[in-house]
């Protein structure tokens, strides 16, 4: 059997962690913009520094017993008769025992700090925001400013974003890594969600749940401008555009990749509520006639109150 040299090797190895970050891995959630982010962040580094106390500890005393306990070290003993030992018995179960009891009570505190409909604290008021997950694509429904953007979510930096979040199709599920929380969207059901920006900046949305052949190119870009900028946005949105009507939100509700994000001057009163409770139908879905195929890659569709 061919023998690899020791330095070789060694090489080989180093060459394979330095390609390790090469590997197409997005940091997001460690570089958090936002309280909640910077809350799942810190949750995340110190439930991992606290398993480390185990983790780490038993690999070095398994190195450690593999090599004292080789075949060359005539000093090594052997106790056959050897059953039990309730020192050992402490030392073993004690110490991760507390370790989960550790981490028990930083998730839950945690868990209870970060709670999606746990309102944040702040001097302003919330900006509300109504999400609606289409195939594939997402709707923004500004209610209080009347407007509405496919795919490009603008907001101001500072401000508290309250979220109701639904689905005009199946399951699935919204995330923007460095603000925070995922959480889902499901039709005829309103999910809530609190999140915001410590600064002006550009950051990705995504769907995190596969719902079919777009699932790839369903994202979005969160732009956090400051309060002037934002305003200003909102002038250019009103004056010119098309209106978001039950009609116009039924041609959307149309299974198809956006090429590049727009937005309504307009929005009908009480869409988003239609759309829940399904007054609005819910998106047909494959057409048979332009692509048969789809139909059985789409059934069943992972959806609670589907079209039947």
């Amino acid at each position: 059997m061919l023998k690899v040299p020791s330095q070789r090797l060694f090489l080989r190895l180093a060459l394979l962690a330095f390609a390790l970050p090469l590997g197409g891995c997005d940091w997001a959630v460690l570089n958090p913009k936002g309280p909640v982010g910077d809350g799942n962040a810190t949750l995340l580094v110190d439930s991992v520094a606290i398993m480390l106390v185990i983790v780490v500890p038993t690999i070095i005393a398994t190195l450690v017993i593999a090599w004292w306990f080789r075949s060359s070290n005539l000093r090594a003993f052997y106790l056959p008769d050897w059953e039990y030992s309730g020192q050992l018995e402490l030392i073993v179960w004690a110490i991760p025992l507390l370790t989960i009891m550790l981490l028990g009570g930083v998730t839950w505190i945690g868990s209870f700090d970060l709670d999606p409909a746990r309102p944040l604290e702040s001097k302003e008021e919330p900006l509300n925001v109504q999400v609606v997950s289409l195939d594939w694509k997402w709707l923004f429904i500004y209610p209080d400013q009347h407007v509405a953007s496919v795919n490009r979510l603008v907001i101001p930096a500072g401000t508290p974003i309250r979220f109701a979040l639904t689905s005009g199709s199946v399951m699935t599920a919204f995330f923007v890594p460095q603000l925070g929380s995922m959480i889902y969207t499901m039709n005829r059901m309103r999910t809530q969600l609190y999140l915001s920006a410590d600064q002006p900046g550009v950051f990705r949305g995504l769907a995190t749940q596969i719902s079919g052949d777009g699932f790839a190119d369903m994202h979005f870009e969160v732009e956090a401008k400051t309060p002037t900028d934002f305003y200003a946005w909102l002038g250019q949105v009103r004056s010119g555009g098309p209106a978001l009507t039950p009609e116009a939100y039924i041609e959307l509700s149309k299974q198809s990749v956006v090429p590049a994000p727009y937005t309504y001057q307009t929005v009908s009163d009480g869409l988003f509520e239609k759309i829940l409770d399904q007054t609005l139908p819910p998106g047909p879905g494959p057409v048979a006639e332009t692509d048969p195929g789809l139909i059985a890659a789409a059934t069943p569709r992972l959806c609670v109150g589907r079209r039947n």
